[in-house]
Order: structure tokens, then C-alpha cells, then sequence
């Protein structure tokens, strides 16, 4: 079977990642799954529904955790309920590495959850959209968080699960690059993490989008705020 199950944010990485695996890749029937955990920015849930549309995805659905939300919102400012997200002018050195966007332990949830649901499918494959950041990291995108996880996997005694990130090591501006390549539809995802109706261009993710674009030499398609 090319079966595979694609975590979709309908963020720019993940958006990059789905058409990569069915256009590059050849993987067919894709299964994609979303989140919602009570993130500020969930408007990124229709752009992952119509993107899934736009591949022909066999199966997409919205996995509902948003009493996840409410379990983390004193540790992150993403969810609703927590701290104020941001600018990214305003965050200190000290904590680039883990900004207070970092929603703690996300990542390690949605796989197992991604992996249990393509067990039950007999699917052995699970990508997300993990990519190399510029201007700050999040631990549970890295290539030793990915090496652990498929570790802790590869203990099951019947049919293992195993995790990918084939962006890892790949820059914004390349995934801008990639993008136009295989057509991507930019207009049509959501990155700001305050999830208005314009993007505000001064929270951390739109302004490394914006930076990616600009490196690219491609013009951004979304509006910005900040830029009117």
C-alpha cells in the first residue's frame, strides 16, 4: 500500500508537505488529519479542509481536543485562555528557543494520536510538517525529537508506526520555493498565530513568513495589517 496519514495544519509547512507527498511522492490514498485544541488561530482549519479538497484527500477530518486547550492555557499563548501572543520584536534572546507560543508537549500528542488512527488503518506512514526555523525552535521539530519518538514506536510487537518529517532540515524560504513548484494555492493557508481576519505581521510566524517570502523573491498573498 502508498497509503499514508498527513497532519495538516493549514499552516504554509504542512500545506507544503501534503501536495510534496502526493505530487512528489506519489503517495496515494492520503488520509488527513487536523487539530482543533483551542487555538487562537483555528480560521487555519478551513484553508487545511480545502487543501485536503484541492489533493483529492480519501479521508479528512478535525479531531476535536479542545480540552487540551484548557489543560495548557497557563503554559502557552497560542490557546485561548493563555497570555498574550507576542510580537516578535518583543521576545528576548533567552527565549527564542522556546517562545511562549511553544504549546507544551503538542507535538508528542498529535503523533500519537496520528499513529494510533494509521495503526487501526494499516497504514504504516505518518508525516507533519516539522521544518527547520530561522529565527526560533520548538524542541518537538527536531530531527532528535523525531529519532526518539520513532524509538519509543518501533516497540510495538505486530505492525510499528513510523513518524516523518521530510522538511526537517529545510529553510522558510525554501518551503516558499517548493511551494511554487508544485502550485501550492498560498493564498489559502493562515499562519498568524491571533487569528483575525488580517494578519497582523508582527507575531512571531508572520514575520518568519514574511521573511521567507521576501527571501524567495515571491510576494506573499495575504494581507497584512502592518503592511496597510
Amino acid at each position: 500500500m502508498n497509503s499514508a496519514v498527513v497532519l495538516i495544519s493549514g499552516g504554509m509547512d504542512s500545506t507544503v508537505l501534503l501536495h510534496h507527498l502526493v505530487k512528489d511522492l506519489g503517495r496515494r490514498p492520503i488520509r488527513a488529519i487536523s487539530f482543533n485544541y483551542g487555538q487562537r488561530h483555528a480560521r487555519e482549519l478551513i484553508c487545511a479542509e480545502y487543501q485536503a479538497g484541492l489533493v483529492n484527500a480519501a479521508d479528512y477530518r478535525v479531531i476535536d481536543l479542545r480540552f487540551f486547550g484548557g489543560l495548557v492555557s497557563a503554559g502557552t499563548a497560542l490557546v485561548e485562555g493563555g497570555g498574550e501572543v507576542p510580537d516578535m520584536d518583543s521576545l528576548h534572546a533567552s527565549q527564542l528557543a522556546q517562545p511562549p507560543t511553544y504549546v507544551p508537549n503538542r507535538n508528542m500528542m498529535l503523533l500519537s494520536i496520528a499513529a494510533a488512527y494509521a495503526e487501526a488503518q494499516g497504514i504504516r506512514d505518518v508525516y507533519y510538517g516539522a521544518q527547520a526555523h530561522d529565527e526560533y525552535g520548538y524542541w518537538d521539530c527536531t530531527a532528535d525529537f523525531l529519532d526518539r519518538i520513532n524509538r519509543v514506536l518501533a516497540l510495538n510487537r505486530r505492525d510499528p508506526v513510523s513518524i516523518h518529517a521530510p522538511l526537517i532540515g529545510k529553510r522558510k524560504a525554501e518551503l516558499v520555493a517548493m511551494g511554487g513548484r508544485l502550485a501550492v494555492d498560498f493564498a489559502n493557508t493562515w499562519s498568524c498565530y491571533r487569528g483575525g481576519e488580517v494578519a497582523c505581521g508582527t507575531c512571531p510566524t508572520c514575520v518568519e513568513r514574511l521573511k521567507a517570502f521576501a527571501e524567495a523573491g515571491v510576494p506573499d498573498p495575504l494581507p497584512y495589517a502592518s503592511l496597510e
